[in-house]
């Protein structure tokens, strides 16, 4: 009977040990002894330390990419600014260049207006047209002179040859006619009704004191003198000609301007 007891606990035993031992298995392990666990882990961790460089890598690709686009945009402003400010220096330069072209020509403008008589600067105004005009004016063509008064007769009768020989030269603007009344005091409504009595169709202009003085100066007392039909011409360069009195045809007032001319 007690050997039966012992029989059973042992079988028990011997159960109680295989069951233990299953519940139990060893794991596997490699020869450094590190398991196969921790060698999964390690390569996780390798696996998101790849990942991690991968990503820091791109970040610092795109950083750099970007920078290079930066500096390339930095570069393309630089070089528009430089382009715009030599542009504007360019244009500054030659605004200053023409502003001193300009001063020039006025300064030119001014020392020649200053070594004109004053007769050639005095501003008179054309009776048939309401224009003011000075003698200077018409610098560069040939203008044809006579002093005259709307009350004498042999100014009327040159005047008729005057009128001739405009007539040939209509077509011709480089010429022009200019009759100046010596009556100072004659209002310019009188003078238009003067032209259109006579049909004397060009410019008309009635002379300041001051002018008659100036022309006195430059060819002597007789200018003033309608009676002696006194008359002189203007050259393109604007020196004149000589004072002429008496009559003259219209083939040879035609002849002094062709030579004026």
């Amino acid at each position: 009977m007690k050997n039966v007891k012992l029989y059973l606990l042992l079988v028990l035993a011997l159960l109680l040990v295989a069951c233990g031992g299953s519940e139990t298995a060893v794991e596997p392990s490699t020869s450094d002894g590190t398991t196969s666990e921790e060698m999964m882990d390690e390569s996780d961790e390798s696996m998101d330390d790849e990942m991690m460089d991968e990503s820091m890598d791109e970040e610092e690709m795109m950083d750099e990419s970007m920078d290079d686009e930066m500096m390339e945009d930095e570069s393309m402003d630089e070089d528009m600014a430089m382009s715009d400010h030599e542009e504007g220096m360019a244009e500054l330069e030659e605004t200053m260049e023409d502003a001193e072209a300009m001063d020039d020509e006025m300064m030119d403008e001014e020392m020649a207006m200053s070594d004109l008589p004053a007769w050639m600067t005095i501003e008179l105004t054309d009776v048939r047209t309401g224009e003011t005009f000075t003698l200077a004016d018409f610098a560069g063509k040939t203008v044809f002179v006579e002093p005259m008064a709307t009350w004498c007769t042999n100014c009327r009768r040159q005047l008729g040859n005057v009128a001739e020989a405009r007539t040939q030269l209509a077509d011709n603007p480089d010429v022009v006619f200019v009759s100046i009344s010596v009556e100072t005091t004659i209002g310019n409504g009188d003078l238009v009704n003067y032209t259109d009595e006579t049909g004397f169709d060009w410019t008309f202009a009635v002379a300041t004191p001051e002018m008659l003085i100036s022309l006195a100066d430059t060819f002597g007392q007789t200018v003033t003198n309608p009676p002696s039909t006194p008359h002189f011409i203007i050259r393109p360069d604007g020196s004149t000609t000589d004072l002429t009195t008496g009559f003259e045809g219209p083939e040879e007032l035609l002849q002094s301007i062709e030579a004026a001319s």
